[in-house]
């Protein structure tokens, strides 16, 4: 299934979205026409909570002809407002392009144009042994989480404006320790996440050793969408052809294949003496290719962004700068 949070008549609902109909159910609605608790289906947190009963309810609901709006006549919100939200670095193309990158960055603060392009001719660096000891990640700011085709504002404090494409899971079933054998049954869904990224101030930031701050932490920086696919649907989440796309132009491409830990791995390593709640988000960390830092291509002010997924569909924003 597709799983959505939607704006209809003024209040946010959640709901099955078929893709071919282009339509979406409205769970709460569809179940008390059939008398059934609509308590599920009250926001996306409650209806993981309410685990396998809530995700076959949904199924059931789905089956019926009742209730079900044009997806033309609804707003999409963000997915759902995750409860904690973390992200990996799991792409090795990813990671040593994007090292060049922020070199690079460097050289054009201290020489300019010419000595960007020098060091973005460089070959990579190998890759750090430390990524391939553990799964990296660092917690991000889960209050700041918008919506497909809402407008990003570029923060005033930065003049280098990324795009990044992930692929994110929803956790379910609230645990600590949990062995990687058993990490598949703490996913709830797959979506897309767009972790746009102030790269020259984080660049200044990460230089402190202590990870990214106001280089990822500002309002609308954490982008999900544009709905949960459940894993039956998806299948598996390493075998995805993935694009970026520019004011309609191909900026990247690339396959989210040879991930340096599964999500099984990052969720099981996560989990250590630590409880993972249900309804937190992971990111995958970028697919290679899939950023402008590793390319040396920023975004404008007024560009329109679509990260596209196979088996998840596209997420689209727009980013601007502020006065």
């Amino acid at each position: 299934m597709k799983l959505a949070t939607y704006e209809a008549d003024g209040r946010a609902r959640v709901g099955v979205v078929d893709t071919a109909r282009g339509a979406v159910l409205d769970l709460a609605a569809a179940a008390a026409a059939v008398g059934w608790d609509a308590a599920p289906f009250a926001s996306m947190l409650t209806l993981i909570d309410a685990d396998d009963m809530g995700l076959d309810l949904a199924r059931e609901l789905a089956d019926g002809d009742k209730h079900w709006t044009p997806l033309a006549a609804v707003r999409l919100l963000a997915p759902l407002q995750p409860r904690q939200m973390r992200d990996a670095m799991s792409f090795e193309t990813h990671i040593r392009q994007s090292g060049r990158g922020g070199r690079a960055l460097g050289a054009r603060a201290q020489g300019g144009e010419a000595a960007f392009q020098a060091v973005m001719a460089e070959p990579t660096e190998p890759l750090a042994e430390v990524y391939r000891q553990m799964p990296i990640y660092y917690i991000t700011n889960r209050m700041i989480v918008v919506g497909p085709e809402t407008i990003v504002r570029w923060p005033r404090y930065s003049r280098v404006m990324d795009y990044e494409l992930e692929i994110a899971i929803v956790t379910r079933r609230t645990r600590a320790n949990i062995p990687e054998a058993e990490a598949d049954d703490h996913i709830f869904g797959y979506t897309i996440f767009n972790d746009f990224s102030a790269r020259d101030k984080q660049m200044a930031e990460m230089a402190g050793r202590l990870g990214p701050a106001k280089g990822k932490s500002f309002d609308g920086a954490n982008v999900l969408g544009p709905w949960i696919v459940t894993p039956d649907e998806l299948d598996d989440p390493q075998t995805l052809n993935v694009e970026v796309r520019v004011n309609g132009e191909t900026r990247g491409q690339g396959k989210t294949a040879n991930m340096l830990f599964s999500f099984p791995q990052v969720l099981s390593y996560a989990s250590q003496d630590e409880t993972i709640h249900a309804g937190e988000v992971f990111g995958s960390g970028t697919v290679g290719n899939c950023c402008g830092l590793e390319i040396g291509r920023f975004l404008q002010s007024g560009d329109t962004v679509e990260l596209v997924v196979d088996r998840i569909g596209t997420l689209r924003n727009r980013v601007i700068t502020q006065d």
